[in-house]
């Protein structure tokens, strides 16, 4: 197992450079490798989670080499894509698995899509539902859940689908078995969710039609080699904008970091709390907005925090809970279930967390009530338990920068599923941190 051991106060200066963007490596891998010829990709995240869905289409045929910096692909095209030998492991990625699920549907020949334990937890009747409408035949386990069995062969139609949720893993999972499906797909959105999938979908030649809410896909449509500048990931940025803020005397400077609307929650929300947060360079790489990020630290203030706003920030908020233990006043959440259903129940592990190093909070169904420290140390020392989630135990890393006394978090393994480096990159701006590998 490995413990992160944090030693309290320092602050965080200087030039930060988070790696590329989770999300948008995913898909960049996926299309291209369903893409007619030669794609070039720099910035790819070389993270447990974006390897696990390159090696699976390693497993089908598809050739990857590396040039400089840059991940080059060899795309076999929509059809070109060959039955792998045995089943395709997954690790701990929900996106690889929700957005394969819609992917493998349309293939000529069967599928087994596996992952580890914390993975196989995780709810996939989500996307079982909506492909088994569109024609799909899908076993899942325990109510639909991995390992999913997909036989292929199956002829797809194009449904009008709305999700129960708004989310963009359900979404993209469908818009991408529409490209096997005969006739128009067409997914309705609840509300707001990230849009990566439709703007790398158009990058690659595919049209996607957006009219409201109503996102349209014509099944059939061939994609294109493109070539994809993949952004420095928010979510990992977010581990130290809420850093820089919380501690006195910091400024760093985050180069080239996606700043997608869909993404942008964490900034505003943290804006509103009072965070000094400001945007240079701003500009589009690869069809997606970027922007250098400058944050010092600043004091904040608690806030209501509650309907789009959820999922615009859905992934960030262990890094806001920190924030808002360290903020004048009460931040209440609302609207966020979802969070009970991700690597772990982030509502209820940083609600422990939060406990066990002193923070007023309480919990509801649907999210978090947190009574903030604005000065001095918001949070006592402790031990806490991140249950294998990559991010819980880097926002209890961040929480380290106003604590009284030493921080450690076990079970820190996967923080390489999205942000390899982190303890690294962390030392060198000025967290206090080290890991160790200790018995369990």
């Amino acid at each position: 197992m490995r413990r992160f051991h944090l030693q309290p106060g320092a602050a965080l200066r200087g030039r930060v450079c988070v790696p590329g963007d989770k999300s948008v490596s995913h898909r960049a891998i996926m299309l291209s490798a369903i893409a007619s010829g030669r794609s070039r990709i720099t910035g790819f995240l070389e993270s447990a989670d974006c390897l696990a869905t390159l090696h699976a289409f390693e497993a089908m045929g598809v050739i990857f080499a590396r040039d400089g910096e840059a991940l080059e692909v060899d795309g076999v095209g929509r059809e070109g894509l060959q039955a792998p030998v045995g089943p395709l492991d997954l690790g701990n990625s929900g996106t690889s698995m929700r957005l394969m699920s819609g992917l493998m549907a349309g293939q000529r020949f069967d599928s087994r899509l596996v992952g580890d334990a914390s993975l196989s937890r995780r709810p996939m009747a989500r996307v079982i539902e909506p492909l088994t409408r569109m024609g799909a035949r899908i076993e899942g386990q325990d109510g639909g859940r991995a390992p999913l069995a997909i036989q292929g062969g199956q002829p797809l139609k194009g449904i009008d689908y709305t999700p129960p949720v708004a989310s963009a893993q359900i979404k993209s999972c469908v818009l991408l078995a529409g490209l096997y499906a005969d006739g128009v797909t067409r997914v309705t959105e609840p509300g707001i969710s990230r849009d990566h999938t439709e703007r790398m979908l158009s990058a690659f030649g595919v049209s996607v039609e957006r009219e409201a809410r109503t996102l349209s896909i014509a099944g059939g449509q061939a994609l294109q080699a493109a070539d994809v500048a993949v952004p420095a990931d928010l979510s990992s940025a977010a581990f130290f904008i809420v850093g820089a803020t919380i501690a006195e005397s910091s400024a760093i400077v985050l180069p080239g970091v996606g700043i997608n609307p869909t993404r942008r929650g964490v900034l505003d929300i943290l804006k509103r709390m009072g965070a000094d947060i400001r945007l240079h360079d701003e500009r589009i790489q690869a069809g997606e907005p970027v922007a250098d990020i400058e944050v010092r630290s600043a004091s904040l203030k608690g806030v209501d925090i509650g309907g789009d706003e959820v999922e615009l920030a859905i992934d960030e908020f262990p890094a806001i809970f920190i924030a808002a233990a360290c903020a004048e006043g009460t931040t209440r959440l609302t609207g966020a279930a979802e969070l009970r259903v991700k690597e772990s129940d982030r509502i209820a592990v940083m609600a422990d967390g939060l406990s066990r190093l002193g923070v007023d909070v309480r919990v509801a169904e649907d999210g978090l009530t947190i009574v903030g420290t604005a000065t001095g140390a918001a949070f006592g020392g402790a031990r806490i338990e991140s249950h294998d989630d990559h991010r819980i135990a880097m926002a209890f890393a961040m929480a380290a920068l106003r604590a009284s006394a030493p921080i450690e978090i076990d079970d820190c393994d996967f923080v390489d599923t999205s942000f390899p480096g982190f303890v690294t990159l962390a030392g060198e701006a000025g967290l206090q941190i080290r890991a160790s590998e200790v018995s369990r």
